[in-house]
């Protein structure tokens, strides 16, 4: 595996709880799978911009939102880092932490332009893009190695171009699997560049705490603590058919997760089967207001990108994880093909209403999920009992949506169900 960032290592993975010497370069095997993903995340994106945009906040620590103590912290640099402040940490306490902070209002119309910029440099080597948020996405580069190169000269050129146009730090992360892409593009942040080969992944995946598996979060990592598993080479140790007595589908899941098992390809919204979002809680949830709200907001995500990419659904979905990790899933499969945001989340909450009787103990994750889906110009049929200038109406709510989410940012523009997920006090 090679390494832009990082300690010499002799052939072996540096200690991945010691702090690396930047612009270090390690070589391992030069194998090659067939399948290369990288995974691209800009580094600190809000806060970076801040400091490119204005030089005198180089170097100092600048937090994004919170400012005055109030509110959240939306961004913070890395020099602000240092003390403890992150995203969604209370303004009230980044200012504890650390007095003499920079505190700079958002842009989110801006920084939404500068992620379409992005966008486009990853347009130049590969039509295979999945975002994950507006700072990161998986692309495949399988098809198009023969014009610019291999996986690793891609993600070079990539990098080198978003600084070099952009004059902004990005980590990339190479493997042959997503999950491991995303793990190596945060190993070696910022600025780092990881590759992790087909012959590498459990040299690269056993020194790891087992909090840096995808999916992963505080309660997961205290459940996994209590069974005496804190590595990902403690969870190879067992057998899958232990991971599931203990811990059920999420077991299993975890467990070929840290076998380097993931069958996962990059699928890009236009061509992808299903569109889905969901939320994992830092604290179990059973208060059905709050549920409500969250599923409000991962069905103005989910239309967002249905419509954007034109297509339609046909089938939604729930994805329900109790605090004992069972997870549970309803759907429902709709007459007519549907891409409204009003109409999903009626549905959707439907769901939620049956879910929440059959299973009404605490909730640690919640999705939803857009299936079935078909072309944007499928054509909506009224039933008898559809008012026509209700569905006219909520289209125009949507188109409007849609443009003022794109100029202001998907954050400042949202409806009224959403509410009390969006403005929820963190931690």
């Amino acid at each position: 595996m090679r390494q832009t960032v990082g300690s010499p290592v002799s052939g072996r993975l540096a200690s991945p709880h010691t702090q690396p010497e930047r612009s270090t370069r390690s070589r391992f095997s030069s194998h090659r799978s067939k399948t290369m993903i990288l995974h691209i995340d800009m580094d600190a994106f809000y806060a970076s911009i801040e400091q490119r945009d204005r030089p005198e906040l180089r170097g100092k620590p600048v937090v994004v939102g919170g400012g005055g103590g109030r509110g959240v912290v939306a961004a913070a640099s890395y020099e602000a880092r240092e003390y403890g402040i992150h995203s969604a940490l209370p303004g009230s306490r980044a200012v504890k932490l650390c007095p003499h902070a920079i505190f700079v209002r958002g842009r989110h119309a801006h920084y939404a332009e500068v992620g379409r910029q992005v966008r486009e440099i990853f347009t130049r080597y590969t039509p295979v893009i999945q975002p994950l948020s507006l700072d990161e996405a998986f692309l495949d580069v399988s098809g198009t190695e023969r014009l610019f190169g291999d996986a690793e000269t891609i993600g070079r050129r990539i990098q080198t171009e978003i600084a070099t146009e952009l004059n902004l730090p990005s980590s990339v992360g190479v493997a042959p699997r997503k999950f491991i892409a995303k793990i190596a593009s945060d190993y070696g942040k910022p600025k780092g560049f990881v590759v992790v080969r087909e012959d590498q992944i459990h040299e690269f995946l056993d020194p790891l705490p087992v909090e840096r598996v995808w999916g992963v979060g505080k309660v997961g990592a205290q459940r996994l603590h209590r069974l005496g598993l804190r590595r990902i080479a403690d969870i190879r140790r067992y057998e899958e058919s232990w991971f599931k007595q203990k811990l059920g589908s999420w077991g299993c899941h975890l467990w070929r997760l840290a076998n380097g098992i993931d069958s996962r390809e990059v699928v890009s919204d236009r061509r992808a089967k299903q569109i889905s979002h969901e939320r994992t809680f830092s604290e179990d949830q059973s208060d059905f207001e709050f549920l409500h709200s969250v599923v409000c907001f991962l069905c103005e995500q989910t239309a967002m990108r249905l419509r954007r990419h034109e297509r339609k659904t046909a089938t939604i979905g729930l994805k329900y994880r109790r605090e004992d990790f069972q997870t549970f899933s309803k759907s429902k499969a709709l007459e007519t093909p549907i891409d409204d945001t009003a109409s999903i989340i009626r549905v959707a909450t439907e769901l939620l209403h049956t879910m929440r009787q059959t299973q009404p103990r605490p909730v640690r994750l919640i999705g939803v999920s857009l299936s079935s889906l078909v072309s944007g110009d499928t054509p909506t049929q009224l039933s008898l009992f559809d008012n026509p200038d209700q569905g006219v109406a909520e289209r125009r709510v949507d188109k409007v949506v849609d443009q003022l989410a794109k100029q202001l940012g998907q954050s400042q523009i949202y409806r009224a169900g959403s509410h009390h997920w969006r403005n929820r006090p963190r931690e």
